[in-house]
C-alpha cells in the first residue's frame, strides 16, 4: 500500500511539475506587413529597432510563406493546421465574387464566408486540454458582417479585445468604432491599445500563475494609411526610397515602438524566458503603399511579394537566439508546432497540413514533407487577377495559372526575383512538380474556379 501511495504522489507531483512547464504562448500576426519591412530582414531603410533586437534572441525563417496570398485564408490556416484549400476559404471576407473583374472567362471558386464552429481550433485546444487562459487581441476576419456567432468568443477564447468580422479599422485613432474594443481614450492610437491590453492580461496571468496563449493579432499596417502625427511628419520630410505612401513608413516604427513595450513587459515580468512568442505576418504588402523588392509583386499574387513573410521565433534556453533557417515553411505549421509546445498531439482523425517547426526551432532535425502548397481561385483587388494555384519544393517554385492553363518555373535561390520563368528549359520537373500540385488539389477537395 505504501509502494501504492508513494507511486501515486510521485506521479501528482511529476504532474505538477509537468503543468508548471507549460511555456506562455504570445502569437503576434501583422496585417500585410512585407517580407522586406523590417531591418533585421534587411531594408536599412526603415527604422524598427524593438523588432531587430527581439530577432537578435531567436531565430529567423528566411524562407517563411503565409498559407494565401490574403488574409483570411491564411488566419483560418493558424487556427485549424488545415490549409484553405481543404477548409474552403480561399480569399479574404465577406464576398468571393466582388472583384470578379468583367471580362474574366472565369468566375471564382465557391468558398465559406467563415470559419465554422466545428473546426477545434488552436486556441480550444490550449484552452480545454492543456489549461491555458486565452486572449484574442486585435483582427479576427473570419466571419461577414452580421455573423458575430463566429467570433473568438466561440472559437476557444477566453476575452476578445477587437476580434470581429472587420478586415480593416474605420480608423487607428479612438474613437475606433470597432466591434468588441469600447473606445477608451479620444485620440490614442490602436497598436497602442492592444499592446495595453496584451500586457495587461499577461500581467493578470503571470499573477495567478497561469500559463497564457495570446493571439495579438494587430490591425496594422493595414489600410487606411494613419500614424501618430510625428512619425507622419518624420516621413514626410524624409520619405523612404520605394514606397509609395510615407504613412507607410510611420505605420511601421509605430507598430515597432508598440510591440517594443509588448517585449519589454515580458522582461519586467521576468517571464521571457518562460514566454514563446511567434511574430509574422498574413501576408505580403499591400501594393499600393508597400514596396516587396527584390521580391516579385505584392498582396493578392502568388509570386513570392505576395506570400513569403517575416518570421521570428523567440523562446529563450530551447532556440538559439541569433539564428536563420532557410527551411520553407509557413502558417498552417503554427499549430502543430504550438500544440507540441504545449505537449498536446494533433487531434486523431483530422487533416493536418502543416507539420511541427519544433525540430528545426530546437536544432534536432529537420521536417519531413517535401513541398508546401498554395491555391487561390478567387479574384483580389488588383488588375491584374490571375487564379492559379503553386507549389514550392526545396529551391523550385511552379505557379498553375487557371485561365489559359499556363505554367512558370522559378529557382528561387538564384532567382528570388522571379524574373526568369525555367517551364521550357526544365519541362519534366515542371510537369512532375505540375502533377504533384493536381494530386495536392484532389487530396484536399479544393475548389475549382467556374466557367462563366
Amino acid at each position: 500500500m505504501r509502494t501504492l501511495i508513494a507511486l501515486l504522489l510521485t506521479a501528482l507531483v511529476a504532474g505538477t511539475a509537468s503543468a508548471e512547464e507549460k511555456p506562455n504562448i504570445l502569437f503576434i500576426l501583422i496585417d500585410d506587413m512585407g517580407w522586406m519591412d523590417l531591418g533585421c530582414q534587411g531594408n536599412d531603410k526603415l527604422h524598427t529597432p524593438h523588432i531587430d533586437a527581439f530577432a537578435a534572441q531567436g531565430m529567423r525563417f528566411t524562407d517563411a510563406y503565409a498559407a494565401a496570398p490574403v488574409c483570411s485564408p491564411t488566419r483560418a490556416a493558424i487556427m485549424t493546421g488545415q490549409s484553405p484549400a481543404r477548409l474552403h476559404l480561399t480569399n479574404h471576407l465577406p464576398h468571393q465574387d466582388r472583384f470578379t473583374p468583367e471580362d474574366s472567362k472565369l468566375l471564382p471558386a465557391e468558398m465559406r464566408d467563415h470559419l465554422p464552429l466545428e473546426h477545434v481550433t488552436l486556441a480550444e485546444r490550449l484552452r480545454g486540454d492543456a489549461g491555458y487562459a486565452t486572449a484574442f487581441i486585435g483582427k479576427w476576419h473570419l466571419y461577414k458582417e452580421g455573423d458575430d456567432q463566429f467570433n473568438p468568443l466561440h472559437q476557444g477564447f477566453d476575452i476578445n479585445i477587437g476580434g470581429c468580422s472587420f478586415g480593416g479599422p474605420p480608423t487607428f485613432f479612438d474613437p475606433y468604432r470597432i466591434d468588441f474594443l469600447p473606445d477608451r481614450e479620444e485620440g490614442e492610437y490602436l497598436p497602442d491599445r492592444l499592446a495595453d491590453e496584451t500586457i495587461a492580461f499577461m500581467k493578470k496571468q503571470n499573477a495567478a500563475g497561469k500559463p497564457f496563449f495570446v493571439a495579438l493579432w494587430n490591425y496594422t499596417v493595414h489600410w487606411p494609411m494613419e500614424a501618430p502625427a510625428e512619425l507622419v511628419a518624420k516621413y514626410k520630410d524624409r520619405p523612404v526610397e520605394g514606397y509609395n505612401d510615407h504613412r507607410y513608413a510611420a505605420m511601421i516604427e509605430a507598430m515597432d515602438l508598440a510591440m517594443g513595450r509588448v517585449f519589454a513587459s515580458l522582461d519586467e515580468m521576468g517571464i521571457a524566458g518562460e514566454t514563446v512568442v511567434v511574430f509574422t505576418s498574413d501576408n505580403g504588402p499591400y501594393g499600393g503603399v508597400g514596396d516587396a523588392r527584390p521580391l516579385r509583386a505584392d498582396k493578392g499574387h502568388l509570386y513570392e511579394g505576395g506570400i513569403r513573410v517575416p518570421l521570428i521565433v523567440r523562446w529563450p534556453g530551447k532556440v538559439k537566439a541569433g539564428t536563420t533557417d532557410a527551411t520553407p515553411v509557413y502558417s498552417t505549421d503554427f499549430n502543430p508546432t504550438l500544440l507540441e509546445v504545449a505537449g498536446l498531439e494533433p487531434a486523431p482523425g483530422v487533416p493536418l497540413d502543416g507539420e511541427s517547426l519544433l525540430p528545426l526551432l530546437t536544432g534536432k532535425g529537420g521536417l519531413g514533407r517535401k513541398a508546401i502548397f498554395w491555391h487561390f481561385p478567387n479574384f483580389a483587388f488588383h488588375k491584374d487577377n490571375r487564379l492559379g494555384s503553386a507549389v514550392r519544393e526545396g529551391d523550385f517554385k511552379l505557379i498553375e495559372f487557371f485561365d489559359d492553363g499556363s505554367v512558370e518555373l522559378y529557382n528561387l535561390r538564384e532567382d528570388v526575383g522571379e524574373k526568369k520563368d525555367l517551364s521550357g528549359e526544365k519541362p519534366e520537373l515542371a510537369a512532375r512538380l505540375k502533377r504533384d500540385l493536381h494530386a495536392w488539389r484532389k487530396d484536399t477537395g479544393a475548389a475549382m474556379p467556374r466557367e462563366k
